[in-house]
């Protein structure tokens, strides 16, 4: 189960740039933490939703916690 954590990790640094302030990073990273979390579930045969809840939570508290300076957008 190590394996899909590290994926979605990767995923949501990769994404959290989506937005302008903290707030919508944090949106639109919780949105695709969501997706990946519940497709990295489906490929590996976990459960649906508890892979969307982690990946969720995962991509919101990265998109919220990323800074301006680190996404580039200041």
């Amino acid at each position: 189960m190590l394996k899909p954590a590290m994926i979605i990790l990767a995923a949501a640094l990769s994404l959290a740039a989506c937005g302008r302030d903290p707030g919508t990073r944090a949106l639109s990273g919780g949105a695709l933490g969501a997706g990946l979390g519940a497709g990295t579930a489906a490929i590996t045969g976990g459960n649906v939703g508890t892979g969307a809840i982690i990946g969720g939570v995962g991509g919101a508290a990265v998109g919220g916690l990323t800074n301006c300076h680190a996404v580039g957008r200041c």
